[in-house]
């Protein structure tokens, strides 16, 4: 074992985090808390998992469960396809292998949803097979420790910093070493403010030695980020109101939402009412009375969403409703929303 990785072993036998899924060798809940916590802190993740396994405690079960019964668990957590990979997984599982989650890195890692990070931290940690993981918080530390200027966003990039966190590895408890690099780099070795007057590898860190800490890890560019102009018509008659389900190739598969607009910018009630869907629905114009919500801007990885509720009582339903789900408002908490609605209908509805 590396120097490097003993010390941080050390650490973690302190300061490590008491986590359910820490307390459990079983690989079900190790899977279902990795693919909880891709892109969610633990804080947030935590209550999610228990959920999750006190729902379904087992990969049958959840393989069981109806997508819009997971997508409605999932609701808040974000990157819906997660929760979509999660029920193709389970469903794999419990097909191919009766229940029992494959017990070798390459079953593992042709799950659906499941990359070489998830597979590695399934394996060393239930299995105690000598993958080491790579996420953020390690190539946050292996960058300093080693005070790299390789990009970590190339193929060359992730393939030296691979080849590094193997050699840290220690094959005799990988599951152990892998846990203890990423809690030391999401508690210590943090992306601003690290603790270095605390780190148990400052006489070994190369970047606190040259002064290019806040410089690591190095990333070659960044996604451009895309504005998207939201108008949702929540129309009401007879207490009840439309639903649709989104569809592929675009963000919140799977989820419901009210009939909605998309405006190349921001657009007022008038230019609102001049579009063909609106027309269909309300009649054009003339649709009185209505309320107006705005609604607060909903950042997500690669876009930020811009979204305006209006609230608009019908006499009766047109034609054009058929298309659409009608579903009475008190059993609109049925249904997975974005979280962009969920928290518009949680304001609303006080």
């Amino acid at each position: 074992m590396s120097r490097i990785s003993s010390l941080l072993c050390d650490w973690y036998a302190r300061h490590g985090r008491d986590l359910p899924w820490r307390r459990t060798r079983d690989p079900y809940r190790i899977w279902l808390s990795e693919v909880i916590l891709q892109q969610t802190r633990v804080a947030q993740g935590l209550e999610y998992y228990l959920r999750f396994t006190e729902r379904f405690p087992r990969a049958e079960l959840l393989a069981a469960a109806s997508e819009d019964e997971v997508l409605k668990l999932w609701q808040g957590l974000g990157y819906y396809s997660r929760a979509r990979h999660l029920h193709a997984a389970a469903q794999e599982v419990a097909a191919r292998f009766g229940g029992a989650f494959p017990r070798t890195y390459e079953e593992v890692r042709a799950l659906p949803g499941v990359g070489d990070y998830t597979a590695a931290a399934i394996c060393s940690m239930a299995y105690d097979l000598p993958y080491a993981v790579l996420d953020g918080n390690v190539f946050r530390v292996l960058s300093r420790v080693f005070d790299l200027d390789v990009p970590i966003d190339t193929s060359a990039g992730r393939r030296t910093f691979a080849e590094l966190a193997r050699a840290q590895l220690d094959p005799k408890r990988p599951g152990t070493c892998n846990q203890a690099i990423m809690d030391f780099g999401a508690l210590c070795c943090t992306p601003l403010r690290p603790d270095c007057a605390s780190c148990p590898l400052e006489a070994h860190c190369l970047a606190h030695a040259a002064g290019t800490t806040a410089e690591r890890p190095v990333k070659r560019g960044r996604t451009k980020v895309r504005e998207r102009w939201f108008v949702y018509l929540h129309l009401v008659c007879d207490g009840e109101t439309l639903l649709h389900r989104r569809g592929a190739g675009d963000i919140w598969q799977g989820l419901y939402e009210f009939p909605l607009i998309e405006t190349p910018g921001e657009a007022d009630y008038g230019r609102v009412a001049e579009t063909a869907l609106f027309r269909e629905l309300c009649g054009g114009a003339a649709a009185r009375p209505y309320r107006k919500i705005d609604l607060p801007r909903h950042q997500l990885s690669h876009q930020t969403l811009h979204g305006v509720v209006y609230r608009i009582e019908l006499a009766r339903w047109p034609e054009a409703a058929q298309r659409y789900l009608r579903v009475a408002e008190e059993h609109l908490g049925d249904y997975a929303l974005p979280r962009l609605l969920d928290r518009y209908l949680n304001k609303y509805q006080r």
